[in-house]
């Protein structure tokens, strides 16, 4: 029996309507709160003005591309400012700071506190049976890594998480040295995410990324945005909406909750024009319930083949016979679904599909995007996949404005898994790998984020290291992934700040601080860049320019260097030579990465360049058959039993993943807790509560009883028996077991839950 209980502190929330407006004069206010507060003046000015510019850094934040031409001063928005801010803050921590809290004290603090407490600036190190961490010198930090990593009995035994942000370099020195010491376990945040998006789309197009440039939403005559909010995952891909309403395009916006980003769009560098005018963004917002997006699509194309044989361009009946497979039998699949189980699935009228259908049939190109909300369901594969039917109906592959576009989180999780970090690595990688490093790579499939849980719950992995992330906060089941990780020998964690997964430690544990994406890296060669690869497979270089917050600090390229050159003394790689000059780094990478051709002339073009995407550049699809298919799907059957809610997981405005910057969700009105469950006040009026009335959330579905108590429920619109409680808060609930069928992603986006007054 698992329980919780929300803060006794703080608990009641503040309530006022929702917003209606994203970005504008608010955006700037709290971007300048959180920069000069955290950075100062003059810091914040030299940071801002380099982010996302040709020479300058990369935002350490989302992955949405920069613009190929045409950048702004200021290319940023709200929420990147607020990580570059929190990543670059004045404030430190180290030895005294420790000595001062013992761990069991550090692990009482909110999340927001332990944020908040500022940059670590030496290695710290937890011996067995310690209650607090005390300093470590860097050589005796790899020294104990490597003596734990040689005690295992199997390679196997050892767990390389690796989180988004982390460089394309430091990225592929990390997976060839876990190749290289004997596994593949490379668990990665891509896992918990948009691993649904890659095996769905690989299946069907065979790529795994998505087929448009911005320049692509900038000229689409229609935009679906799917299970997104952008207005606070990625507010800059707001710019990107307005530009194509100013250019005569539509936006459909499916989603259970009505986001304010979707609404109404104000620049705020408009102000410097003196333009007081926003753009509406959404023409029509279709509320779907929780997992509702497959029979909303099956609603849809139904009436598309119906409208076809009345009238011409409705389909794209060229491509489909020369570039697709399977669409009788997924023609003759959708003949059989009945209008009433698409209606009842979706939560939505046939006049409000057919609307959406009408404007998709009138629309010369169509670009569906989506997030999470589409990827963390048991059925999260068949979700992508019945996007990429719609488009293929079309024939919205392969040209200009069209296309299939997952959003990526993190800023370089794409790349991550371009430089090989991925636990079922492709055999023509590790044949290039071998070649270029002379060394015999494993080829047994290692284990995903949910697998590596299992594994140190069951004590089959007994290391873990994670090369930046909150992996206690970001996993699912949060109690079984805590004591999981309790059961390790060693934890490591590679990390900028403070956070939960510090204090949730195998039996000793490490924090190595790493340089942030905003500071100097200067290795024995000189000053180092490293490259990105962006959610549209622009790859570019970011450089930092600040002074490093301590000259204790280490690039995490070096980090790597130094945990394989103790580990795999005696090995052919010469780990500190490759790590003296990251031009090495890319040789390898050129080697073994197919795209990467001349990578070390190519990235110092400022515009950075785009790796080769055949879906999208020649109608290419590397599939057994060489086409892209049609694929079948059963609509979910997404109706709670009685007395219970369907609950989803959602970000709020003021946090970014894991990492939380305050307890106020601007946008949806909500301010002062984040222990809320947002519900259908028809719901809150037959269960008899009250506004703000204190309920238990239990979730026993798998037969483990979770509970979490003293949140409050606030009346919100959202679909009937569909709830919502924000992330990490209410992972205790999510079942490591609920996971998408063949991605094994946690479907976080519809917990069954019931629901009882305190």
């Amino acid at each position: 029996m698992e329980r919780h209980r929300a803060p006794a502190d703080g608990r009641r929330a503040k309530v006022s309507e929702p917003r209606t407006l994203a970005a504008g004069i608010p955006a700037v206010l709290s971007t300048m709160k959180h920069s000069i507060g955290k950075m100062g003046s003059i810091r914040t000015l030299k940071t801002l003005r380099t982010m996302n510019q040709a020479g300058g850094f990369d935002c350490p934040g989302c992955a949405w591309p920069d613009p190929d031409v045409h950048r702004t001063t200021f290319e940023f928005c709200e929420n990147g400012a607020k990580a570059v801010a929190d990543e670059s803050m004045r404030k430190k921590i180290g030895a005294k700071f420790f000595a001062r809290w013992s761990v069991q004290e550090l692990a009482d603090k909110s999340d927001l506190w332990l944020n908040a407490q500022g940059r670590l600036v030496e290695p710290m190190y937890k011996a067995s049976g310690a209650t607090h961490y005390g300093p470590i010198s860097w050589d005796d930090a790899f020294e104990r890594i490597a003596i734990h990593l040689k005690q295992l009995a199997s390679p196997d035994e050892a767990l390389f998480y690796t989180s988004g942000r982390t460089s394309n370099e430091a990225a592929f020195l990390y997976q060839l040295f876990a190749r290289v010491y004997g596994t593949n376990n490379l668990p990665d945040c891509s896992n918990m995410c948009h691993e649904s998006s890659g095996t769905a789309m690989t299946e069907v197009i065979g790529s795994g990324k998505g087929t448009v440039t911005l320049e692509d939403l900038h000229r689409s005559s229609l935009i679906i945005v799917m299970g997104q909010n952008p207005g606070s995952n990625h507010p800059r891909m707001l710019t990107a909406l307005a530009k194509a309403k100013q250019n005569g395009g539509s936006i459909i916006h499916v989603n259970p909750l009505p986001e304010t980003g979707l609404v109404r769009f104000k620049h705020p560098q408009d102000y410097l024009r003196l333009s007081f005018r926003s753009t509406q963004l959404a023409d029509l917002h279709l509320q779907v319930r929780l997992n509702g997006d497959v029979a909303f699509l099956k609603g849809v194309m139904k009436y598309l083949l119906a409208e076809a044989g009345r009238s011409s361009g409705v389909m794209d009946h060229e491509f489909i016979a020369e570039h697709t497979q399977g669409f009788e039998e997924f023609a003759q699949a959708l003949e059989g679904v009945g209008w009433e189980e698409i209606l009842l699935g979706s939560g939505l009228s046939r006049e409000q599909i057919e609307s959406a259908a009408q404007m998709i049939a009138a629309a010369d190109s169509m670009i569906i995007c989506w997030a999470m909300g589409l990827t963390q369901h048991q059925n999260g594969v068949a979700n992508v996949q019945e996007i990429m039917n719609l488009l293929l109906l079309g024939g919205h592959i392969g040209r200009e404005g069209a296309g299939a576009c997952p959003v990526r989180g993190h800023s370089n999780v794409q790349g991550d898994r371009t430089m090989g970090i991925w636990e079922r690595p492709e055999p023509a990688f590790l044949d290039r790998l071998e070649q270029r490093f002379a060394f015999s790579a494993p080829r047994r499939h290692g284990l995903d984020t949910v697998s590596a849980i299992d594994a140190m719950y069951d004590g089959r992995a007994k290391v873990f290291v994670a090369m930046g992330g909150n992996f206690i906060s970001a996993a699912p089941d949060t109690d079984r992934t805590a004591e999981g990780m309790r059961r390790t020998s060693l934890s490591v964690q590679v990390s900028t700040k403070l956070n939960r997964s510090h204090l949730v430690t195998g039996d000793e544990a490490l924090m190595l601080p790493c340089l942030g994406r905003t500071e100097r890296d200067v290795q024995s060669s000189g000053p180092q860049f490293v490259s990105v690869e962006n959610s549209m497979g622009i790859v570019h270089s970011s450089t930092g320019k600040l002074k490093p917050a301590s000259d204790r600090l280490r690039s995490e390229p070096a980090i790597i260097a130094g945990m394989a050159a103790a580990t795999l003394a005696g090995t052919r790689i010469d780990w500190a030579h490759l790590v003296a000059d990251y031009d090495r780094i890319r040789d390898g990478i050129e080697s073994c990465v197919p795209g990467f051709e001349d990578f070390n002339s190519r990235i110092r073009d400022g515009s950075g360049f785009y790796l080769p995407n055949p879906p999208r550049d020649d109608r290419t699809f590397n599939t057994p058959s060489g086409r892209a298919l049609f694929t079948v799907h059963n609509i979910p059957d997404n109706e709670p039993p009685a007395g219970h809610y369907m609950m989803m997981t959602i970000r709020s405005h003021d946090q970014y993943n894991t990492t939380i910057y305050g307890m106020d969700d601007r946008y949806r009105g909500i301010k002062g807790s984040r222990f809320v469950v947002l519900m259908n006040q028809l719901d809150l009026e037959e269960e008899g509560w009250s506004e703000q009335q204190e309920v238990t959330l239990i979730s026993d579905s798998d037969g483990v009883d979770r509970s979490m108590s003293g949140f409050r429920v606030i009346p919100y619109s959202i679909p009937r028996k569909c709830v919502a409680t924000y992330f990490p808060e209410a992972n205790p609930l999510v079942p490591l077991s609920h996971v998408a069928e063949r991605s094994n992603t946690p479907a976080s986006k519809s917990v069954l839950i019931r629901i009882q007054a305190d």
